[in-house]
């Protein structure tokens, strides 16, 4: 399969690599003067198995291993310093590559460790989920929650690669596989295909995998066009517009509403939570119904929405009352003063950038009214 490439100024400045076993990605490690892998504990022994490929084919490369608590509580400053830490008690320099195998909250942590690292070591990733396939591994973007507030530290850097193989899916909990659909159906929302049909095809595969036992082990192999194709889309946006200047706000559809979603459910502190993609399913519906009281969408999109993701499993009913999360939707990043870059559906395949307020977005989108939005 071809490399799907992200450019800037004609340049080449990363790539997102596929194949159909994790042995594949051998190729893209040689050259460097070490490896250090950084990885989820979660998946140690798919961690282990790339670091036995690379101590067999490349003696003397493998620099070392950590393995990290990968999750939104440890995603913090203290464990990217505990990063840097590992890779400077281990001779890291400029000639390594530090390879981060997980979820996006590792491969989030471990850019930005990278990049701040001896003011920026080359890395690159192995995505272990479906959300960082499609998603959260791809265009640069890495950092951590600050005061329970989603990414609010962190810098843009593109990795040296991005290595997308359906295997570590197959060994991926349910509700894991459930969650990063939601970014898979969110970007075909914003690029439905030239035949205007991925969206409801990649629907009706999801809908299938949920409710098969073993389902990404027996749809695998249809499921790898469906990742490619959204991880292209992503890479496009990116190209146009790395830094976040015009186009690339059409990805963050659905995250305005998802991160005060995420950040309310972290200041409960009980249970699981609610994970990143049901929060952005969550949001997504929110996002329509915003466009609904605006005119903008057809007011039976927000219906249509929630029902697809109802079928794909996604919970998409939000579980705290609108007013209270205000307060986190205003220090939102997509903020520029007051106003907030609100990504809307217009329709499947399109949509649009609409500037309001945190408060002029709640009351409509429970049903009040706003006077005078330009």
């Amino acid at each position: 399969m071809n490399d799907i490439e992200i450019i800037n100024s004609g340049k080449v400045i990363s790539r997102i690599v596929t194949g159909e076993w994790i042995s594949d990605i051998l190729p893209q490690l040689k050259g460097y003067r070490k490896v250090y892998v950084i990885y989820d504990k979660n998946v140690s022994a798919l961690a282990g198995s790339i670091s036995e490929m690379i101590e067999d084919h490349y003696p003397s490369v493998l620099g070392g291993m950590m393995g990290i608590d990968a999750s939104e509580q440890k995603k913090n400053l203290d464990t990217v310093m505990g990063i840097c830490s590992f890779l400077l008690d281990n001779n890291a320099d400029r000639k390594s590559l530090v390879l981060g195998i997980g979820g996006g909250i590792t491969t989030d942590m471990t850019g930005f460790a990278a990049s701040i690292y001896k003011r920026g070591v080359k890395f690159a990733f192995v995505p272990t989920t479906l959300l960082a396939q499609v998603d959260a591994a791809i265009g640069g973007k890495t950092g951590v929650n600050f005061h329970q507030f989603k990414n609010m530290l962190g810098v843009i850097r593109q990795p040296e690669f991005t290595f997308i193989c359906p295997e570590p899916l197959e060994t991926l909990p349910q509700r894991d596989f459930v969650s990063g659909s939601a970014e898979m159906l969110k970007t075909f929302i914003l690029d439905n295909g030239p035949q205007n049909d991925r969206y409801e095809s990649a629907c009706h595969l999801l809908e299938k995998i949920h409710s098969t036992p073993d389902g990404v082990i027996k749809y695998s192999t249809r499921l790898l066009p469906f990742i490619i194709s959204a991880a292209a889309v992503k890479a496009g946006v990116v190209s146009r517009d790395q830094f976040e200047n015009g186009e690339r706000r059409i990805l963050n559809l659905g995250h305005t509403f998802a991160h005060a979603i995420e950040h309310l459910s972290a200041e409960e502190e009980t249970g699981q939570g609610i994970a990143h993609g049901e929060a952005v399913a969550m949001g997504i519906v929110l996002a329509a119904k915003l466009s609904a009281a605006l005119g903008i969408a057809n007011s039976h999109l927000p219906e249509r929405l929630a029902r697809d993701f109802k079928r794909v499993g996604l919970p998409c009913e939000c579980p705290f009352p609108l007013e209270e999360m205000e307060k986190a939707m205003s220090v939102d990043k997509k903020a520029e003063g007051d106003k907030i870059h609100f990504i809307l559906p217009q329709s499947i395949g399109h949509v649009v950038v609409k500037d309001l307020t945190a408060k002029e977005a709640i009351d409509l989108t429970s049903g009040g009214t706003v006077i005078c939005i330009i």
